[in-house]
């Protein structure tokens, strides 16, 4: 159990603004942030880095070991327990090669995400009703306490391996190379959050976004098995249904809505009022809008399958996201797919 978060402000949490107050408050923050700041460039990005990162080689270390550790964990999984499992259920061959990848991210967003719900509900860290808190009591080189340091070497470790996984483990998709990207910024974000110890507002992004994975991963994992032995499975394919008008409507609740108004109002507006003189505010505000912007890319897959539905045009929810089948076996392909011996076709591809 973590020591008692800090507490609210003088007049209690602020209400979560509109998407206009977020514009208005967090666009007229950061102007006046750049009109203030004489001396930006290269030099004060050097002072800053000098004065206000923290991040030991050992800790570099572990989390190098933790992202093979987690490599080779999934590597046996999916080797003994995960291909037996869809032969055994005679999944389809295309599904059979797919499942691995759905199920090893299922249990992990479903562990993480679990893990930081009981950070912000189950502890005394106020913020997830009082976002602004997160920059309350900011110092440098603070001490980070053991249960968000589990949480960040947890997450951060797996985000190294997913970068290797998104090239030569996980199929190949139309968004692989934005997944790539989202992958990168999001180990930059969390290694980088951990060094000027901006792990507060760290945990707050990972809930809000670990919760679509889960979804998604549970929805294709019932797509795979709704048509196990050949026959049609009524309770996979209504779990999929469900799982997918969930994952549409928390993924624009969770990163559309309490994303930009909790996290983006707090780093770009609030964290000035707090410190004024806050480190790397551009450096860390442009990245979780990068975030932002990933995250709408991606809705735009969600609202054209929904509409495929609405029309006709698309019968059974399916991945839009992945090539058809003379695409995923082209040689550009090719690299990441290796035939197994039992006829199927390995993923080599967050």
């Amino acid at each position: 159990m973590a020591a008692a978060g800090t507490a609210a402000g003088p007049t209690g949490p602020e209400p979560m603004p509109s998407y206009a107050q977020l514009v208005q408050r967090g666009w007229g923050s950061a102007l006046a942030a750049a009109r203030g700041c004489a001396d930006c460039g290269w030099g004060l990005a050097r002072r800053g880095l000098a004065e206000h990162a923290h991040l030991a080689p050992p800790e570099l270390l572990l989390l190098a070991l933790c992202a093979l550790g987690w490599t080779a964990l999934r590597s046996a999984a999916t080797s003994r327990l995960f291909r037996p499992l869809a032969k055994r259920c005679r999944l389809q061959p295309r599904d059979a090669a797919k499942m691995p990848e759905s199920a090893w991210k299922f249990l992990f967003y479903l562990g993480a995400w679990s893990y930081s719900a009981y950070l912000l509900f189950g502890t005394d860290y106020p913020f997830f009703h009082d976002p602004p808190s997160v920059f309350y009591d900011w110092k440098t080189a603070m001490a980070v306490p053991r249960d968000i340091a589990a949480a960040y070497l947890l997450q951060g470790s797996f985000y190294g391996h997913s970068i290797y996984a998104t090239l030569y483990m996980d199929a190949w998709r139309k968004d692989s190379v934005v997944m790539l990207i989202h992958h990168v910024v999001t180990l930059v974000l969390i290694v980088s959050s951990y060094a000027f110890r901006y792990h507060k507002v760290g945990i707050l992004v990972l809930f809000l976004h670990d919760i679509s994975d889960v979804q998604l991963e549970f929805t294709k994992l019932n797509i795979y098995f709704k048509s196990r032995g050949g026959s049609h499975h009524r309770l996979h394919a209504l779990a999929a249904d469900l799982g997918c008008l969930s994952f549409s409507l928390s993924w624009f609740w969770f990163r559309l809505y309490w994303f930009p108004l909790k996290v983006l109002y707090a780093t770009s507006h609030c964290s000035l009022r707090a410190v004024p003189d806050i480190p790397f505010y551009f450096f860390f505000n442009a990245l979780l809008l990068l975030l932002t912007l990933m995250n709408l890319y991606w809705f735009l897959y969600i609202m054209a399958f929904a509409a495929k539905v609405l029309t006709g045009q698309v019968r059974e929810v399916k991945d839009v996201r992945e090539y058809d089948t003379a695409e995923a076996l082209s040689p550009k392909a090719g690299k990441a797919e290796k035939p197994l011996r039992n006829g199927l076709v390995k993923d080599k591809r967050f």
